[in-house]
């Protein structure tokens, strides 16, 4: 007999996620968390100024917002009808079929571990320099790094409220800081004021255009996650959608305006040059021409912290899309058992762990760089593992937009949700756009140059992870048609088992009778 907190799977309750552990606030803080608001102002936006020359990015993301609430509406919708850990896998399963949604499996495993890993670079560089700083001890990236991996292994492994409490309590700080930090460049602009040049549609022209979209792309990042924690909220058909709505609207709003603020500190005429000379330093000391150094290092710190909170959201990800995968048989049935103590997916949290040892071990290995050189940690490890992310979720909105409306027209809703399904089109229209322009301008992205392999080897790891996957459906359907065609299906899959088990029960009940 399950108890009221005990989530039903069709593998029992050791393949349950815990449910009712997070609600409307922590799971939007969770999500928040993964875009790393300070990391993104900091990081994202110089380097699109100093890189693409747009200085209109702002209206990027007032753009890439509406492409992503037209995404978000048919999204919300499926996430009513299917809760799974394997959010956009299992969306994709139950739109296009089993196969499609295991090879989607495989990339959403790659892309989300890619973006995860990614980020310890970054992090390990900025504690470097932090430590390096104030503490007068020179130590290698690599170091804070894999100490940054322990630690979010650990927490990863432990109850998703206490992790939303972790990750709501950094968001908050950064939030706050950024905020700040506007309304002092908006106070005390630069020498145009408080122009609005930067919403002018002619600021977006230009050969950099394509991949201004895929740097800010980048930046929203997180609100997708919302349906990976479905089983473990107390209410998904409500608090689900809500989440990604509002996830959606403050990050289009914030970024749009810190963006806007950054350029008018700098002038609408002086951010892209300024920017190309001072990189993600320029927030830092635009910030401390009117708020000072303290606040300034205080800045820096809440930076690295805002960092470590993106890492911990995406290995909460990482975690259960490998934990769904492992409970539908796409991976070994151990990574599909949940913790019985604290419900969380911890073969799912180890797994991502040693891969994250692993890469970063190999980068380190690689580096002969002296301490304090970028190259290694921001350059590569960073970049290139962070773009292929992007990119393979780039794909996986695509794909779960069709899906969207390929699951609706099969159960007959075609009309009912016609509005719906006309916003997923459209969403797959703009995002297949942004994936090509990707794709085109990859070594742009990645750093390298026109002729370098990197360009295509890079992306080619989606798909070989695609391949792989669709290489597991089939054997799948192969071996066992049943399990195939559970993918995707979840706590459904138990519902649906236990009728059948029932209707199959009364029918022998009834033979027996009339015998």
């Amino acid at each position: 007999m399950l108890t009221a907190d005990e989530i039903s799977t069709y593998k029992g309750q050791d393949r349950a996620l815990r449910a009712g552990r997070i609600g409307t606030a922590g799971l939007l803080l969770s999500v928040l968390a993964a875009t790393a608001p300070l990391m993104v102002v900091a990081g994202v936006m110089p380097t699109t100024y100093a890189v693409m020359g747009i200085t209109g990015q702002p209206l990027l993301y007032v753009i890439l917002g509406v492409v992503m609430a037209l995404f978000g509406i048919g999204y919300a919708e499926m996430s009513r009808h299917v809760h799974n850990a394997g959010a956009f896998y299992a969306y994709i399963a139950r739109g296009l079929g089993g196969t499609t949604g295991a090879g989607a499996s495989f990339v959403a495993l790659i892309a989300y571990n890619a973006l995860q890993v990614g980020i310890y670079g970054i992090f390990g560089f900025e504690a470097s320099l932090l430590i390096s700083e104030h503490l007068g001890i020179t130590v290698a990236w690599w170091v804070p790094a894999l100490a940054g991996v322990a630690l979010t292994g650990v927490l990863g492994a432990l109850k998703i409220d206490l992790n939303a409490r972790v990750l709501g309590v950094l968001l908050v700080v950064e939030v706050l800081l950024i905020v700040i930090v506007d309304f002092a460049f908006a106070s005390d602009p630069g020498p145009d004021g408080l122009s609005f040049a930067a919403f002018d549609p002619g600021t977006l022209a230009g050969a950099g255009l394509g991949t201004a979209l895929c740097f800010t792309v980048a930046a929203f990042l997180g609100f997708e996650q919302a349906p990976v924690y479905a089983e473990e909220t107390s209410r998904p058909q409500t608090v689900v959608a809500r989440v990604m709505f509002l996830a959606v609207g403050c990050v289009a709003v914030f970024f749009a305006a810190t963006s806007w603020l950054m350029g008018v500190a700098s002038g609408p005429d002086n951010v892209v040059p300024a920017a190309q000379e001072e990189g993600p330093q320029l927030l830092f000391s635009l910030a401390q021409d009117r708020l000072g150094g303290g606040f300034t290092d205080a800045l820096h710190l809440f930076f690295v912290t805002g960092i470590f909170a993106s890492m911990l959201a995406f290995h909460n990800v990482v975690a259960r899309y490998a934990f769904a995968m492992g409970r539908e048989r796409l991976l070994p049935a151990r990574v599909g058992q949940a913790s019985p103590t604290t419900g969380a997916p911890a073969f799912g949290s180890l797994l991502q762990t040693v891969s994250a040892v692993l890469i970063v071990g190999v980068f380190a290995l690689t580096d002969d760089k002296p301490a304090g050189d970028p190259t290694v940690p921001i350059m590569r490890l960073f970049t290139w593992m962070g773009n292929i992310g992007a990119l393979g979720v780039i794909v996986l909105m695509a794909l779960a937009s069709v899906a969207v409306i390929a699951f609706f027209v099969r159960r007959g809703a075609a009309g009912n949700q016609a509005a719906r399904l006309v916003c997923s089109g459209l969403a797959a229209v703009g995002l297949t756009v942004i994936f090509c322009y990707a794709v085109a301008d990859f070594d742009v992205l990645v750093g390298t140059g026109e002729d370098s392999a990197l360009r295509w080897i890079l992306p080619g790891v989606l798909a070989a992870a695609l391949a792989v996957g669709v290489a597991v459906g089939l054997a799948l359907r192969s071996r066992d048609p049943e399990a195939h065609a559970r993918i995707g299906l979840g706590n459904e899959a138990f519902r649906l088992e236990n009728a059948a088990t029932a209707h199959a029960e009364t029918r022998s009940e009834g033979e027996e009778t009339r015998g």
